[in-house]
């Protein structure tokens, strides 16, 4: 019997252990992350989709002047034959019409330059807008990446601190036991230790919560667990930061919708200009036949019946003058300058808007760094009292409650050293968005 036990538990370890192996752990750098966020994005492929389609739009404005060529089939059956007097009949019983037809245009009031002018603004444009989409993925790859470091951080330095806790616990067990410390600290510790573990937990829950969003930007399966390797925050000094806009996407687009406003109203000026296409066609035709009564040579009538069926050659200029329209063309002209001018001014209020965000960014970048040498401060200062307090304690010099306080202390200034190095890296990634350098 103890052998079957043995063998289902040695089966149970295998099954675990088999289970632990088969979570994938992945490996990642910063860089790694990013790249992975643009592999796996579907903002990315609509984007790059979005790009393609503005190329092909470019290339169809493109062939607007090059000549068109169609081919038309028409087929008739009238009834009842038309008399056309003296005894004949046309007859279209089956009448088949069949040719092509080549237009060039050659003068469309400037329609056709104009639209192949906003097919190119067209195409530009969403190089932009996949630029914008590319930063706003990075943005959020590096929030994620950093976010997640903290929380594992955190994860630890609570690890530590528990560790600190069940030092003192034991240490203090001993001095109860030996009558140098009373039941009430004892006690005091315990609900310490209590209050460590629920933080812990929270902080286990909250990396996971951040693991899985992690895995969520850079697209692989959810059970992955993820080894961020970058965990050594390097932080220097910031260099002189310029408050920049004109790399900013946005403000590209701004200024593309201007450009393709103005050529809007090209647009709507061409629908009053006459337009000019030279037109070429063949056509045949057939089935179309001709009955009647003729006078022989004896004087009497004879029936006849003849089919006409041939080809023919065209070739003619067409010009278009538009004369009343009921003042549509002239309105349509006054709607371009509208939404000319609307673009004006959402230029005008963007940029204002776009150069207060990147002094914001800059400011930014300067209180991080500057928290962060606060944090430090704080955190060597906390350590200090820590173990000043330890030595006072174990020698009797110092209580229990200040102790217990400077423990409080030292985890609540690593805290804070560990949310302004991850602040501070968030902040440089937000100051490149701002300024379109990401």
């Amino acid at each position: 019997m103890n052998h079957v036990l043995k063998y289902i538990l040695c089966c149970v370890g295998m099954l675990y252990a088999s289970g632990l192996t088969a979570q994938r752990t992945l490996r990642l750098t910063q860089a790694e992350c990013r790249d992975m966020a643009l592999a796996n994005s579907e903002k990315i492929d609509q984007s790059n989709n979005a790009t393609l389609q503005a190329e092909l739009d470019q290339q169809i404005a493109q062939t607007a002047f090059l000549p068109s060529l169609d081919g038309s089939v028409m087929g008739a059956y009238a009834l009842p034959d038309m008399d056309l007097g003296g005894g004949t009949e046309l007859r279209m019983r089956g009448t088949y019409l069949a040719g092509i037809n080549l237009v060039q245009p050659l003068y469309t009031g400037g329609k056709l330059l104009a639209g192949k002018r906003l097919a190119k603004i067209g195409k530009e444009t969403a190089y932009e807008r996949h630029r914008m989409t590319r930063m706003d993925i990075l943005v959020e790859a590096d929030k994620a990446y950093w976010t997640y470091i903290a929380v594992c951080q955190k994860v630890r330095m609570m690890e530590s601190f528990q560790r600190q806790m069940d030092t003192l616990y034991n240490q203090t067990r001993a001095a109860v036991e030996a009558g140098m410390a009373t039941a009430n600290d004892l006690l005091r510790i315990e609900a310490k230790r209590t209050e460590v573990l629920y933080q812990s937990q929270k902080a286990e829950s909250g990396s996971d919560l951040c693991r899985l969003s992690l895995c969520q930007v850079i697209g692989v399966d959810f059970d992955t667990f993820i080894e961020a390797t970058d965990t050594f925050f390097v932080i220097s000094e910031p260099d002189i930061l310029v408050a920049d806009i004109t790399g900013r996407p946005e403000l590209n687009l701004l200024e593309q919708q201007i450009a393709a406003n103005k050529e809007q109203i090209k647009m709507a000026r061409a629908e009053m200009l006459p337009t000019v296409a030279l037109t070429s066609n063949y056509m045949y035709y057939g089935n179309i036949k001709l009955n009647g009564n003729a006078i022989g040579d004896d004087g009497m009538m004879i029936p006849y019946s003849q089919e006409f069926k041939d080809g023919i050659w065209m070739a003619m200029i067409t010009v278009k003058v538009p004369l009343f329209r009921w003042g549509a063309n002239q309105k349509k002209v006054r709607k371009a300058r509208l939404a000319l001018r609307n673009s004006e001014l959402e230029l005008r209020r963007n940029t204002r808007l776009m150069s207060i965000e990147v002094r914001q960014a800059i400011r930014d970048v300067h209180d991080g760094y500057r928290l962060i040498l606060t944090a430090e401060k704080g955190l060597r200062q906390a350590e200090e009292n820590l173990r000043v307090m330890r030595n006072r304690y174990t020698g009797q010099m110092a209580s229990l409650t200040d102790l217990l306080d400077a423990q409080t202390q030292w985890q609540q200034a690593h805290s804070n050293w560990i949310e302004a190095q991850t602040q501070y890296k968030i902040y440089e990634t937000h100051y490149k968005r701002a300024t379109g350098n990401l």
